[in-house]
Parts: structure tokens; C-alpha cells; sequence
């Protein structure tokens, strides 16, 4: 209740400033979620992402065909035995304090990031070694060729490989969020006007350059159209809606589909998909702590999940989302659907009776905030109670979910068994950067898997160029990973926006972006 007050305070004097002061250009938008931590580079925090994207540039970019394009980076070469990589920037970038972009700067980020990151990682293995040549120019040397340097580097997913200060970078550790919010990005965050939980804003970065190309997907001339934009964190989706319908915003980020229908009725309101690539719909599971440390138990829930049933409780439109039975998404060029089971509930209660399981009950965290999250939810805590497991459903907000799971304590002492989550699809297109598949133990994403097996044949992927190969090596891995499970897909799901319609240029990206946005 206090916080409902809180926002509706926020967007009376939001509207009465902006009413005052008439010749600055706002723009008001309702994010899908908060963001608890100021950082980018920390993990897989989408909303951490999209606050990147305000702030920071990145070297590459993938644009509205998913080809990567030249972004921070004028102009780069390959040595002929594909293992030196020379990279030069873009003459005259600066950081929003006015500070020149150096090579230094990107050596630094690029160094934080690739600890948290499983592309970064990977290019660690494969021996890269950073050295600056000049203020615009540097080497990135491999001990042998690896074919996905540039996907690395233009990297949609989080964590993005961001271009921060090296001040910032050297002198923060990667598992710390940072504290100085210097960017490289259109937009500059206004870190005094933050009120967590209700309020975060940006003003254009008067500093920031953008590329002459028209924008397109998340590559192209970034340019800062709106003077400041504003993000209203509005927990519950019916005030967010009514809230648009007013005018208070401009932008309602990932509609419940119940809504849907009533969003297409209110006047001045376009209701349309968010990007076309969709999020994989999953069940996380921790995989170190019972009752999931039993790869019997995992086993059984591949048998217990219906997709189709859980996008029942959530959509009726079948153009909103499918069931793929499989780890990679469906538009993913590696889908396959190769040794997944069909959905048995019979043989998954048999399974749960033969697992020897102690009777832990699963704690669920349930963002309740989000309506489709809560749903789903919904579903497999009953799911996981027809076949014979024990549930704790635990009621809290998204950004507490992102705290939680990371613990790694016992469910009874403020651990955890699932979440349920819908990164991007494109962290889930191929196995190298997929981020679920990744089992590299401590590195691996919350629930930790564990599998040589599957690293290896995901640090051999990157190996192969021949498109044949390289499906089926896919094929090989999600046979492996049937075996230990990682995690449980549910869905691809496509997320629906909705905005005024004096609004122009919004791009569909698959990470939510708010340059080249003005008013008609």
C-alpha cells in the first residue's frame, strides 16, 4: 500500500513538472520489473540488462537481422592464422563525464565482464590476452582461433560486455556492483533522483555519440530523441494499464495477457509484441540441495511438465507463445526436439517413488507481482504435489527472487528449490552462450549444475563452422543434458507492450531499448 502511494505521488508530480517546465521532452515508462542492482555485469539480471543498454555501449551490436554490426569499433582486422584479433574505436567517443573512451577503458570492462559471462569465460580459456597499442587501439591475441570472438563481444545477453571507465572496472571486483555510474551510452542515470522501488531516471548524455547508421535492433545511431526518461516501477499491471490509459505514462512493458483484451479497448493505446524472438519460459532448479540434488527427481519433472498447460493458465492465444520440447528456443537454428520425453504424468510419480526421496519440501519463490511468473508458479506447485513432492510456495517481489537465488543455504534456511524465469531467447539460441545449459559447477547460473561432459562438447562447439556439425553437436548436448538436467524449459513465450500512440520510432529488439523514441 505505501508503495502504491508512494508511485501515485511520483506520477501527480511527475505530470505537474512536466506541465511546468513544457520544453522538456519525457518520456514515462512502466518496466516489466525493478532493478535491485546497479550493475550490468554482475550476472543475468534482465533488468539489470536493460539499465545497461540506457547507460552503456558495447564494442558490437546485434541489429534487427541478429547480424553483428560495428558499434564503439571503427574498424578491426584478423591475423591470417585467426588467432590476433586488432580492434580500433570510433574517433572522439566520451564518457558522460566528458572523459575520453581510451583502450584501457575497454581492456578493463572487457576483463569484469568475461568472469561472469560463459562467452567471456570461453574466450579465457582459449588463452586471450588483451594488450593496448594506443589510446584507440588494441590486440586481443588467442592461443588458437575461435570462431565466436565478434559474438562474444556484440553479445545481446546479459551479462553484456558494457564499456565502462577502467577506474570503475580495475577497482571493482566483478561480484560487486559498482557505485560510479559513468557511462558510454545515450543516456545518463540520475543517480540522486533513484527512489528504489518506485523510481529511476536518465537525461540525454550530452556527451554521447551516436553512429551515423539509422538505429536498428540494438545496433545503428543510438540517438537520445527524448530529453529525459523516467521509469516508474508500478508492481501491479491493472494500475499500470489505467495508468497509460491517463496519460501518466507512455510505455507499459510486458502486459499480463489477461490484459490484453482490455488494453485493446482503451483509447490512445497501441498493444503490440515487444520483440519476436520471445523468452524461454523455465523451471530453475538447484541442483547442490535437496530435494533437486537427485538427478531421479529432475528427471521425473521432465516428464511431469506440459508446456502447453502452463501456457493455458497464462494465454489464450496461441500466436503468444509455443511448447517447444526442447533446450533451445524454437526459433533457435538448432532446435531439436531429439530424445525430449513426452509429457507422462504416471511415469513421473513412479519415478519420484523410485528416486528415494526424503520427503525436503521444494521452497518455490513466487514473484507475485508478476502476474504470468505467479501463474506458472501456480501450476507446478501443484504439479510437483500430484507427484508425490512435498512445496513451499514463498510470496515475495522480483527483485527479491534475484537476491534469493543466489543463496546457496538449505531450503529451511533461507535457500531455495525453483524459480521460475524468462531470459531472452537469444541467451538460448546455441550452446555456448546458452545460459542454462551452461554446467560449469560454481559458474554455471543459479542452481549451479555440474557436467564436464556438456562443457566440453559446448567449448568444442565453438570449434566447428560447418552448420551441419555444429546441429549435431547440438544434438549431442541436449541428449547429455536429458541426462543430468539442468533445468526444465516450459515455453517460448513473446512479450506484449503497450504505449500511447503519439509515440513513433520504438524498436523491437530483444532487450527493451528508448533511443530514436519521439513523440509524433
Amino acid at each position: 500500500m505505501k508503495l502504491h502511494l508512494l508511485v501515485a505521488s511520483f506520477l501527480a508530480a511527475s505530470v505537474a513538472f512536466a506541465g511546468a517546465a513544457s520544453a522538456e521532452s519525457i518520456l514515462r515508462i512502466k518496466p516489466s520489473g525493478d532493478v535491485k542492482a546497479l550493475d550490468p555485469m554482475l550476472g543475468s539480471d534482465s533488468m539489470a540488462r536493460n539499465y545497461g543498454y540506457m547507460v552503456y555501449d558495447t564494442l558490437f551490436a546485434l541489429d534487427a537481422d541478429l547480424k553483428i554490426q560495428p558499434q564503439m569499433v571503427e574498424k578491426w582486422a584478423t591475423s591470417s592464422d585467426g588467432k590476433i584479433y586488432t580492434f580500433t574505436l570510433r574517433d572522439g567517443l566520451k564518457f558522460s563525464d566528458g572523459a575520453p573512451i581510451t583502450a584501457k577503458d575497454v581492456i578493463s570492462s572487457l576483463k569484469r565482464w568475461s568472469v561472469n559471462d560463459s562467452l567471456g569465460q570461453q574466450m579465457m580459456t582459449n588463452g586471450a590476452t588483451f594488450v593496448e597499442v594506443d589510446n584507440r587501439t588494441f590486440t586481443l591475441s588467442l592461443s588458437k582461433p575461435w570462431g565466436l570472438v565478434l559474438d562474444a563481444l556484440g553479445k545481446a545477453g546479459a551479462p553484456v560486455p558494457f564499456i565502462m571507465p577502467a577506474r570503475v572496472a580495475d577497482a571493482t571486483p566483478p561480484t560487486t556492483p559498482v557505485t560510479d555510474y559513468t557511462g558510454s551510452g545515450p543516456f545518463m542515470f540520475l543517480a540522486k533522483e533513484w527512489v528504489p522501488g518506485a523510481k529511476l531516471a536518465f537525461v540525454r548524455n550530452p556527451n554521447y555519440t551516436p553512429r551515423a547508421e539509422p538505429a536498428s535492433g540494438l545496433a545503428g545511431g543510438k540517438t537520445a530523441k527524448m530529453d529525459r526518461v523516467e521509469w516508474v516501477i508500478i508492481p501491479d499491471q491493472q494500475t499500470a494499464l489505467d495508468a497509460l490509459g491517463k496519460g501518466e505514462i507512455d510505455i507499459n512493458e510486458d502486459l499480463s495477457a489477461d490484459l490484453i483484451p482490455l488494453a485493446k479497448e482503451t483509447k490512445g493505446v497501441t498493444v503490440a509484441k515487444q520483440d519476436d524472438i520471445g523468452v524461454a519460459q523455465q523451471i530453475r532448479l538447484n541442483t547442490i540441495k535437496p530435494p533437486f540434488n537427485n538427478v531421479k527427481i529432475r528427471e521425473a519433472l521432465l516428464y511431469a511438465v506440459n508446456g502447453d498447460d502452463f501456457l493455458a493458465a497464462v494465454i489464450s492465444d496461441p500466436s503468444l507463445g509455443k511448447a517447444c520440447k526442447s533446450f533451445y528456443t524454437c526459433s533457435s537454428p538448432y532446435h531439436t526436439e531429439a530424445g525430449f520425453p513426452s509429457p507422462d504424468l504416471e511415469t513421473a510419480k513412479k519415478m519420484v517413488a523410485e528416486s528415494g526421496y526424503d520427503g525436503t519440501p521444494a521452497v518455490l519463490l513466487d514473484a507475485t507481482e508478476n502476474a504470468n511468473i505467479h501463474a506458472f508458479v501456480t501450476v507446478a506447485d501443484q504439479l510437483l504435489q500430484e507427484i508425490g513432492i512435498k512445496t513451499k510456495v514463498e510470496a515475495m517481489d522480483w527483485a527479491t527472487v534475484t537476491s534469493r537465488r543466489a543463496s546457496k543455504e538449505p531450503v529451511d534456511a533461507g535457500g531455495w528449490s525453483i524459480f521460475i524465469s524468462g531470459p531472452g531467447g537469444l541467451d538460448f539460441l546455441e550452446p555456448v552462450g546458452h545460459l542454462g545449459l551452461r554446467s560449469n559447477c560454481e559458474k554455471a547460473w543459479f542452481g549451479w549444475p555440474c557436467d564436464a561432459d556438456i562443457e566440453a562438447m559446448r567449448a568444442s562447439f565453438a570449434d566447428l563452422t560447418n552448420l551441419d556439425e555444429r546441429k549435431a553437436l547440438a544434438e549431442k548436448i541436449q541428449l547429455r543434458a536429458l541426462q543430468t538436467v539442468p533445468y526444465i524449459p516450459i515455453a517460448t513465450q513473446y512479450q506484449i507492450r503497450t504505449y500511447r500512440n503519439d509515440l513513433s520510432g520504438l524498436l523491437t529488439p530483444p532487450a527493451p531499448v528508448y533511443w530514436n523514441v519521439e513523440r509524433k
